[in-house]
């Protein structure tokens, strides 16, 4: 008897303390230990709701952009970005996507020959054999930019997780709500 009212007052003081301090899922994120310097770039317009302040994670240099949510690193490894998907560009099976170029063309601005930070969630491939991570840009405000709800909240990519890589599922699906709303890229052009 004494344990369960011992374990029911348990759960209560750990709810009262979520509920008194909100379930903050970036509050998780610690800064990255490793001091070496970070080429930082221009803060993209419109970018502060995307934008989060130190990111635990590895560092690498982004050698070329496969299509809007692809990246290869300066190791040869090719990176799918977790939680959202940018339309088609360079899939021979399928037609260019509408927005696809757009999309991709943004990445391409954001991370070619950029250092950026990957942060991975649970799994560390796709079937393909490429890294699943998180992608954070520094910015030169000394903001780092979360990319993958950047692409989302400006309607260059759509929210598609799959479990269990869904650490930020629900921040994402409200960047997306929001982009729907004001109709932003390719929920004004192609929906």
């Amino acid at each position: 008897m004494e344990k369960r009212v011992f374990a029911g007052i348990s759960l209560l003081i750990i709810g009262f303390g979520i509920l008194w301090f909100g379930w903050n899922q970036t509050a998780k994120i610690q800064p990255v230990s490793d001091s070496s310097p970070i080429p930082v770039v221009q803060a993209p317009e419109l970018a502060t709701s995307s934008a989060t302040q130190g990111v635990e994670g590895e560092r690498v240099l982004v050698t070329r952009v496969v299509d809007g949510d692809t990246i290869v690193l300066d190791n040869g490894k090719t990176v799918r970005f977790i939680g959202i998907d940018t339309p088609e560009t360079v899939d021979p099976r399928r037609p260019v996507g509408c927005f696809g170029k757009e999309a991709s063309s943004e990445t391409k601005k954001l991370l070619t020959d950029k250092v950026v930070i990957l942060q991975k969630d649970t799994s560390d491939t796709d079937k393909y054999g490429r890294l699943l991570r998180l992608i954070f840009l520094p910015l030169e405000n000394g903001e780092i930019l979360f990319v993958n709800d950047y692409l989302v909240r400006e309607g260059f990519a759509r929210v598609k997780t799959y479990i269990p890589d869904v650490k930020f599922e629900s921040r994402l699906y409200e960047a997306e709500r929001q982009a729907k709303e004001a109709k932003k890229g390719l929920w004004g052009k192609c929906i």
